[in-house]
């Protein structure tokens, strides 16, 4: 079993939901853990309440940014800061099953550097609702595998050795942040499934996925990851097409991976 594991943390705004965060995380079965929360400069008493409600913690190691720089900066930063053997993020928004660390830690090897879990999507009081449908085990070594169903997703863990063998969350990326994080891991070893709900994801109007103003520029870094995951890869065409030419990349490969005999064929995996 692994020494450490370090729960990361990118806060924003955000403390009216924190709390529900934070007591799942108490209730943790595991207990041996971390938490770095980076506060991303918030405009409100945010911060200032997190360091009220979490000063007789020392597992709480507690950081704020200087000014406002973005989510892809601030998860940047959560890595940069632990110091566990294993990290996994859990937005503020949200929260984990009480064995989640512990039943992640339990499904690691020798031979793989991720672990990811199916989870609840839930109703903004975090009462699920039903699980994700595309949460799934996803084949190891592919290299047309962007991810673009979402198959990997929460609650999602990583050896910090793998994520050091990379170049790291890219800090300009505003949203898409998971999937730059996800599809780099992916190129430095194994993902191993775990078939049970962890995670508890909270649906809200004001989520970074979920917020209709905010999708036009989701889609644009959406792209740019998939771009720059296919040049790191040494991939010039896609399905027979120039990727700089494609305008939409993940538009494009929803399009040629979800043919009839696609879908039978993950149905089958």
């Amino acid at each position: 079993m692994m020494k450490k594991f370090s729960v990361l943390i990118a806060h924003y705004n955000n403390y009216h939901y924190f709390t529900e965060c934070y007591d799942s995380l108490l209730k943790q079965s595991f207990q041996d853990f971390e938490m770095i929360v980076v506060d991303d400069f918030s405009t409100d008493d945010s911060f200032e309440k997190i360091e009220t409600l979490t000063k007789n913690d020392s597992r709480v190691k507690l950081y704020k940014n200087d000014q406002n720089q973005g989510v892809g900066y601030t998860k940047r930063r959560c890595i940069e800061l632990s110091s566990g053997e294993i990290c996994g993020f859990v937005d503020p928004d949200d929260a984990l099953a009480e064995n989640a660390i512990e039943i992640s830690i339990k499904n690691y090897t020798e031979k793989n550097v991720v672990t990811y879990s199916k989870f609840f999507l839930c109703d903004h009081n975090l009462k699920p609702l039903k699980p994700f449908p595309h949460s799934k085990s996803v084949k190891n070594g592919d290299q047309l595998f962007f991810n673009i169903f979402l198959e990997a997703n929460h609650f999602f863990t990583f050896k910090k050795s793998a994520y050091d063998k990379t170049s790291g969350i890219n800090p300009a990326l505003t949203s898409a942040v998971d999937q730059d994080l996800y599809l780099k891991l992916y190129e430095t070893g194994n993902f191993t499934f775990i078939k049970e709900p962890l995670y508890f994801y909270r649906l809200h109007e004001k989520g970074v996925s979920q917020e209709k103003s905010k999708k036009g520029k989701l889609n644009q870094n959406w792209h740019q990851v998939i771009l720059d995951t296919a040049k790191r890869r040494g991939i010039q065409q896609l399905y027979g097409k120039n990727i700089d030419r494609i305008d939409n990349l993940p538009e494009f490969i929803f399009t040629k991976q979800n043919t009839i005999f696609k879908k039978i064929q993950r149905k089958l995996q």
